[in-house]
């Protein structure tokens, strides 16, 4: 669970419609009160030194529990696939934002990190750490037996390096140029091992900015700017516990357990990243995909669609027990899946019509009949913060009564087919999405929405297609899903300065005075309490203006796998993404006596014992 990975990296990531990282645009078109620095390269010969300053509490963390199996084994070749062959291995720079950078990620540690259960900080490249008065300040002590891949020792010099590597221009990288200049404000070095990362002002959970990783000067040398095509596919020295070993073009990418990973002894790590050999070959096709897990040419199969657990999975290698399956639900944050209304489109200016079209959602009725109860229906855009989310809130059922209601109110009246018309405006809304994952869906909510006196019309697109309509602000209705960061955000998805402009994540085109001053003084704060409070009474807020109508969420991770793949007794963290990702939380190992005697009885035709592993330890629903 890598800090930097999992809240400092821009991703954009293709879900069952289009993710957008609500990253990306926010520093793009920041708060215009705020001054932003100019961009600045660090010369080669500038390095920042300092005295410690006196009184520091140095903290460390080895009481929270192990999250890994002593019965886990070493060894194995797990085979998965990609849905494309990635365009460069550069983790910045063109063509870097794709599926593929996660594997590049994982493998690349961060100062501290964080345990997927408690979320507490532990030790990662760093041993002990502290934190400056001035609230914007962390201090950090490396371990010295920190290496990168090649042999060399990971010294405090690699974190400036960061910072001067992120900042340059060569790298083609807007987004990393005005992070690290904008948000990052210093690397400042004591010793080979000691060093301190500083903000350019206070911020709240500072650990989660702060918690650099270094970057291999002595690989990259000197930036020039020829660097996007130079490093395309240069294999860069890693400090995490796999390394691209060798790959084809096209074809497949093969990753490589380091033997002697410096970091294999450390407390949280032992018993994780088991896998000798992982494979990831390029499958284009979910259905190929599937033929291809039946055949064990891959290890396992996300099967979060009820087709492929309920119906597709009665076959042979599950019901001869070669094949299991494990439910297992988490308790983390969730991606807002839903139906964003865009307010500067007359129709949806008006409050009594957003909540019209909300209560003729039937949302219930496609998680029951379509997706047979699996998927559970979520309330607002910010479930899973803990103390940050308002658990009060409930999503607008269907009700064809309170469309009555509401259209009434405003002057609407039915019309031609039973739509409602006000004058020569007609209840019809396009609604642009990018998957064809949601057309079964769109098509029953289209169908109880007529019921309504609603007219949907479904309006697909592919996905750079999409993206592009909804930044613009051209969409009347956006289906699409949001990545969710550590807390919660509100600056660049609702604040009036993001709205009716292009470019910007304001797809709702949201302008609301109050909403605007609680906003800023939540992003402004540092005191937890205050956040808290203000996150709270800020959602309450946005589900009264109704631009967003909430569908569904998927609380959990669902997998078929051979049977020669072993989890630990609690199967994964509360946190957990896939269960048996190697590079991942690295967690699952390869059994060979199973793999041994489940071989011989397919080849005898032996039956062995169908098995669904549900594990509900973290379900909150």
């Amino acid at each position: 669970m890598k800090l930097q990975t999992k809240y400092l990296l821009l991703t954009i990531i293709l879900l069952t419609s289009f993710l957008i990282s609500a990253c990306d645009n926010a520093d793009k078109n920041d708060d215009k009160s705020i001054k932003k620095p100019e961009l600045e390269e660090l010369s080669d010969d500038k390095v920042i030194k300092g005295t410690l300053p006196k009184g520091l509490k140095w903290l460390t963390n080895e009481i929270d529990p192990v999250f890994a199996s002593e019965d886990a084994k070493k060894g194995g070749v797990f085979r998965a696939s990609l849905r494309s062959f990635p365009q460069t291995f550069r983790s910045v720079g063109p063509d870097s934002n794709g599926g593929f950078r996660s594997y590049l990620d994982v493998n690349k540690m961060s100062l501290i990190e964080m345990h997927p259960n408690t979320e507490n900080i532990i030790p990662g490249l760093a041993t002990h750490w502290a934190y400056g008065k001035d609230k914007r300040t962390m201090f950090f002590k490396l371990n010295k037996k920190a290496r990168w891949s090649d042999g060399v020792p990971v010294t405090a010099k690699d974190f400036l390096y960061t910072i001067k590597f992120h900042r340059s221009k060569h790298i083609v990288a807007p987004w990393y140029n005005n992070y690290y200049t904008k948000e990052i404000d210093k690397v400042v070095i004591y010793d080979d091992y000691t060093l301190s990362v500083s903000c350019t002002k206070p911020k709240p959970d500072l650990a989660y900015i702060v918690a650099l990783g270094p970057t291999p000067s002595h690989f990259y040398k000197k930036l020039t700017k020829d660097f996007v095509k130079k490093y395309n596919w240069n294999i860069v020295p890693n400090t995490g516990p796999y390394q691209i070993h060798k790959f084809k073009k096209g074809k497949n990418v093969i990753f490589k357990r380091k033997k002697n990973w410096w970091a294999k002894d450390l407390k949280y790590n032992r018993n994780r990243f088991n896998v000798d050999t992982v494979v990831l070959t390029v499958i284009r096709d979910m259905n190929l995909e599937w033929e291809h897990f039946k055949k064990a040419k891959l290890d396992t199969f996300r099967m979060p669609y009820p087709k492929f657990w309920h119906s597709k999975s009665k076959t042979k290698v599950f019901n001869n027990g070669y094949t299991h399956k494990i439910w297992f639900f988490v308790d983390k944050r969730i991606n807002p899946q839903g139906l964003y209304l865009n307010s500067d489109k007359e129709i949806f200016k008006d409050i009594n019509v957003r909540q019209a079209f909300a209560h003729s959602m039937n949302v219930e009725k496609v998680i029951s009949q379509l997706l047979r109860n699996d998927y559970f229906r979520l309330n607002h855009a910010y479930e899973g913060f803990g103390k940050y989310s308002n658990n009060t809130i409930r999503a607008r059922k269907f009700d064809i009564s309170k469309v009555k209601t509401y259209m009434e109110k405003s002057g609407w009246k039915r019309g031609k087919g039973g739509i409602w018309i006000k004058g020569k405006i007609r209840f019809s809304v396009p609604v642009t999405y990018s998957s064809d994952v949601l057309t079964e869906r769109l098509v029953v909510l289209k169908e109880e929405a007529k019921k309504a006196g609603l007219e949907l019309l479904l309006r697909k697109y592919d996905n750079s297609a999409a993206f592009k309509k909804i930044l613009e602000k051209k969409h009347t209705v956006a289906s699409m899903i949001w990545s969710t960061k550590f807390r919660p955000t509100f600056w660049s998805l609702y604040h009036s300065a993001n709205a009716h402009k292009t470019q910007t994540n304001n797809v709702t085109n949201t302008d609301d005075p109050l909403l605007d001053k609680m906003i800023m003084t939540y992003r402004n704060s540092i005191d937890t309490n205050e956040r808290m409070g203000l996150s709270v009474k800020i959602q309450q807020r946005l589900h009264d203006l109704c631009y967003y109508v909430p569908t569904m969420k998927v609380p959990y991770v669902r997998q078929g796998f051979w049977r020669w793949w072993r989890l630990p007794k609690e199967y994964g963290t509360k946190s957990s993404d896939d269960l048996f990702d190697p590079m991942g939380v690295g967690l699952a190992w390869f059994d060979k006596d199973i793999y041994d005697q489940t071989k011989s009885a397919m080849k005898s035709g032996k039956i062995l014992k169908a098995t669904t592993i549900v594990n509900e330890k973290y379900k909150t629903y």
